[in-house]
C-alpha cells in the first residue's frame, strides 16, 4: 500500500487523512483515502458512485469523525485516480460489474491489514449503493449499512427502456461499446450543468465544493457512461432486483426530488428487506448527503446513531420506520424516533 496523492485543500476532510494505491487481483490499480479518529468506535466503507472520487467524501469524513467513526473510501476502477480502462479518460467504462467486486476485495483486505478498528459498517452512494449490495450478498464483513439514493435501478422512461438494453447490447456487437451513451457527453457533469437545473444537490457552497474540486483537478473528473457500462449497469441491477435482501440491519434513504435513480426498485427493495429503517428526505435529490449543512448533520447524526446501535451487541436489532408514518416495528431504536424518522 504505497502512499498516493491526497488532494487535502478541496476535500475538506478532518486532519490527518491519506491516501494510498492498492491493486486489485487483475491488476488495475486502485486509490482508497483513509481519515482516522483517535479512540475510534469504528470504521465506515464509504461505497462512492459513478464518477466520483476519495475527495468528494472529505467533508462526509469530517460529520463521520465527529461521531468517532473513521471513514475508508476508494475510487473506483475508471474513476478518480484510479487506472482508466481505455484510452478516452473521460467516459465511465468498466468491462463487467463484477469486477468493482475485486475493487471492494481489495479495500477489505486492506482495512484488515491497517488493523481499522471494529465494528466495520458500510455507507453506499447510488452506483456504490449496487456495488454494496453485491457485496453484501457475498458476505462483505460489516456489522450494519446504510445506502443513499441506491442505484438499485436507473430511472430511464418506459418508452426508451428497451432502446437502451438493445443499444447497449449492440455496441458490443460492433466494436462501439466504448462510446458515450446517447445524451452523454465528455465533459464532468458539475462543469456543463448550471446550478440552477441540476439535479444534484439544492444547496450552492455543496454544488461550489465539486466544481472546485474537478476545476483545480481536472484529472479527478470524469464525463458520461460508456455504452458497456450502461449495459452491464443494466443487467447487474436487473439480476440484483431478483435476489433476496441481506440478512444485515439496514438504513435507506433518498431525495423526494431524486432524478436519477430508479426510486420504484429502491421501494421495491425495501418491501423485500424485513427490519430496515428507511427514510425519504424531504427537498432532498440525488445527493442528499451533499445537501444543506442542516440537513446533513442531521442525516449524518442519524447514520451514526444507526451503527452505533447495530453495532452494540453480538447480534444488532433489526429496524424499520417510515418516513411519514407510524413504526412498523415495536423495536425502533429511540435515537430514530427522537430524530424523527420512525
Amino acid at each position: 500500500m504505497d502512499n498516493a496523492p491526497l488532494h487535502t485543500g478541496v476535500a475538506d476532510g478532518p486532519e490527518g487523512g491519506r491516501a494510498f494505491w492498492l491493486r486489485a487481483r487483475d491488476g488495475v490499480r486502485l486509490r482508497a483515502g483513509l481519515w482516522q479518529v483517535a479512540g475510534a468506535r469504528g470504521t465506515v466503507f464509504v461505497f462512492p458512485g459513478r464518477t466520483e472520487y476519495v475527495e468528494k467524501y472529505g467533508r462526509a469524513a469530517a460529520d463521520l469523525a465527529a461521531a468517532g467513526l473513521n471513514t475508508l473510501t476508494i475510487d473506483w476502477r475508471g474513476q478518480g485516480l484510479a487506472d482508466r480502462l481505455i484510452d478516452d479518460a473521460m467516459p465511465g467504462h468498466v468491462l463487467h460489474f463484477s469486477d468493482y467486486q475485486q475493487d471492494v476485495d481489495a479495500l477489505v483486505e486492506s482495512a484488515a491489514a491497517l488493523n481499522l478498528p471494529k465494528p466495520w459498517y458500510l455507507l453506499a452512494h447510488s452506483m456504490g449503493g449496487a456495488i454494496g449490495l453485491r457485496a453484501l450478498t457475498r458476505d462483505m464483513p460489516v456489522a450494519a449499512c446504510a445506502f443513499s439514493g441506491p442505484m438499485w435501478g436507473i430511472k430511464i422512461s418506459t418508452a426508451l427502456r428497451p432502446v437502451a438494453w438493445s443499444l447497449s447490447w449492440s455496441s458490443r456487437r460492433v466494436g462501439l461499446c466504448h462510446k458515450y451513451a446517447p445524451g452523454t457527453t465528455t465533459g464532468s457533469y458539475v462543469l456543463t450543468e448550471p446550478f440552477e437545473t441540476n439535479r444534484l444537490t439544492g444547496d450552492r457552497d455543496m454544488y461550489d465544493y465539486m466544481v472546485r474540486q474537478v476545476t483545480e483537478h481536472p484529472e479527478l473528473a470524469l464525463g458520461g457512461p460508456s455504452l458497456r457500462w450502461l449495459h452491464e449497469a443494466l443487467k447487474d441491477t436487473l439480476e440484483l432486483s431478483r435476489r433476496p435482501s441481506p440478512d444485515l440491519p439496514c438504513f435507506t434513504f433518498y431525495g423526494s426530488d431524486e432524478d436519477i435513480v430508479d426510486v420504484t426498485r429502491i421501494e421495491t427493495r425495501l418491501e423485500r428487506w424485513p427490519g430496515i429503517a428507511s427514510h425519504v428526505v424531504p427537498g432532498g435529490r440525488h445527493e442528499v448527503l451533499m445537501e444543506s449543512r442542516d440537513m446533513r448533520t442531521r442525516l449524518f447524526g442519524q447514520i451514526a446513531g444507526f451503527f452505533d446501535d447495530a453495532g452494540s451487541g453480538p447480534s444488532p436489532r433489526r429496524v424499520r420506520s417510515d418516513a411519514d408514518g407510524p413504526a412498523r416495528s415495536p423495536s425502533i431504536p429511540s435515537h430514530l424516533q427522537r430524530q424523527g424518522i420512525a
